[in-house]
């Protein structure tokens, strides 16, 4: 057999390469497996961060901003630790981007505070001079919607096995009954900012986007 193999050029190629294409993914798919698993201490987006997130797709952030760190010294030195894989185990979507016209924001939330954001948002040249990035004022105002981001939630625990509690259940009663908690945790943002309507909105029981937006930015560490 391994005679008539010798003598076949094309078919003895073909062999070698299904040895070592086999022999390569015994190896690489367990440790790609295990990589791709959550890193220890990660926890599944709040509903107000997934409010946020979608903040920050509808208004096309990734347009500017990554959100992967590349395993170069260069960017360690100016971003902070390389990203692992396991670190985006709840992303959906991945939100990595590939253009970089403003910096990189995977590790945005050890070192910017919501106070800089509130400003940098609200007028980005009064914190960056020079900055081509435009205001977001409309953020101040529009309402996020938090009820869609609870759904979303539900969506990738039922779908996904995302490890969110049981007391997300696709029902209203549900939903009603984890609203307080999104709006302590949009509170507790909202009384480190300046502006009074954010504030005021919030007392009310909405969550204006810029809320929800700094939540999810302050997530990224």
């Amino acid at each position: 057999m391994f005679h008539w193999l010798e003598k076949n050029p094309f078919f003895f190629a073909v062999g070698v390469f299904v040895v070592i294409a086999f022999a390569g993914l015994i190896e690489i798919v367990p440790n790609f497996a295990e990589a791709s698993r959550p890193v220890v201490g990660l926890k599944p987006y709040t509903v107000l961060e997934l409010a946020g997130k979608e903040v920050y797709k509808k208004d096309n952030c990734i347009a500017c901003h990554s959100q992967l760190i590349r395993p170069f010294k260069s960017e360690t030195d100016r971003y902070g630790q390389y990203s692992l894989s396991g670190e985006y185990a709840y992303d959906r979507p991945f939100l990595w981007g590939s253009k970089r016209t403003g910096p990189d924001l995977h590790r945005v939330g050890n070192y910017r505070s919501t106070d800089w954001h509130e400003n940098h948002m609200w007028e980005p040249t009064a914190v960056v001079p020079g900055s081509i990035m435009p205001a977001y004022k409309h953020q101040f105002t529009n309402i996020a919607d938090i009820e869609t981001a609870y759904a979303e939630a539900v969506t990738v625990k039922n779908v996904f096995g995302t490890p969110y509690g049981d007391e997300f259940q696709p029902s209203k009663e549900a939903w009603e009954a984890h609203k307080p908690k999104v709006l302590a945790e949009a509170k507790a943002i909202a009384d480190d900012m300046k502006d009074p309507g954010v504030k005021a909105a919030v007392e009310a029981g909405e969550v204006p986007e810029i809320v929800a937006l700094i939540a999810y930015l302050n997530k990224l560490k």
